[in-house]
């Protein structure tokens, strides 16, 4: 296998990869959808309304970044992803059921901004650090690597698909094709050798990361 994707000879960060792909294509399709929403059906072109939605989505990640932060080293990292991806589905679905009945209203996307921004929070360190555990600590920089790909690729092809669903069936399709996508993300977390894992040390000391542990890496925050 070329150098470039030393990472994908490993079964389970191939299986991650794959399913990574998925729900970070959905999830900007979700963020342009859910900002279109805003700005051309709940409002009549509010920029505040768009800005306030926004910030009730991603306020939340820099206020619980730090306890988020423990709570990933405390807690198996595989078994937290699968009720934050859970849950990130669920916020997509609702959104999107509201939307296509037509009950939608603008404190609806307020609300789901919100829930989305802090299950977003718990769910970013612990995918980052999550990394360390799937690859040999020789593939790690290349693992790293191609995540940031991923997650960039992602943020071209993703706002590209919403564009074109959004012309052709409105934002509420939108919204269920992104809860969708978070089956990949669930299908690669529950099928994974679990015996291949390389679980880090649970930390002990609050607010602290040991010395050794794997999940201090610095890695990008687009994973």
């Amino acid at each position: 296998m070329s150098p470039t994707f030393r990472a994908l000879r490993t079964f389970n960060y191939r299986l991650w990869a794959a399913g990574s792909i998925v729900s970070n294509v959905g999830t900007w399709m979700q963020r342009v959808a859910q900002d279109w929403l805003v700005l051309t059906v709940l409002t009549d072109h509010s920029a505040a309304a768009v800005g306030i939605t926004t910030g009730l989505q991603f306020l939340p990640v820099l206020l619980l970044a730090p306890f988020a932060g423990v709570l990933a080293d405390r807690l198996p990292k595989r078994r937290l992803m699968l009720a934050t991806q859970s849950a990130m589905g669920v916020v997509g679905l609702v959104l999107g059921l509201l939307v296509v009945t037509g009950q939608a209203q603008l404190w609806h996307a307020y609300a789901c901004a919100l829930a989305l921004g802090v299950v977003q929070a718990f769910d970013s360190p612990a995918r980052q650090s999550f990394v360390s555990e799937m690859v040999p600590r020789e593939d790690l920089s290349n693992a790293v690597g191609l995540n940031s790909a991923s997650f960039h690729a992602a943020r071209i092809i993703g706002p590209g698909i919403a564009g074109l669903l959004i012309a052709w069936v409105g934002t509420g399709p939108v919204f269920l094709v992104n809860a969708a996508t978070f089956a990949g993300t669930l299908f690669s977390l529950t099928h994974m050798r679990v015996h291949e894992l390389r679980p880090a040390p649970r930390q002990r000391a609050k607010g602290r990361c040991a010395r050794a542990s794997p999940t201090c890496a610095v890695v990008p925050t687009s994973c």
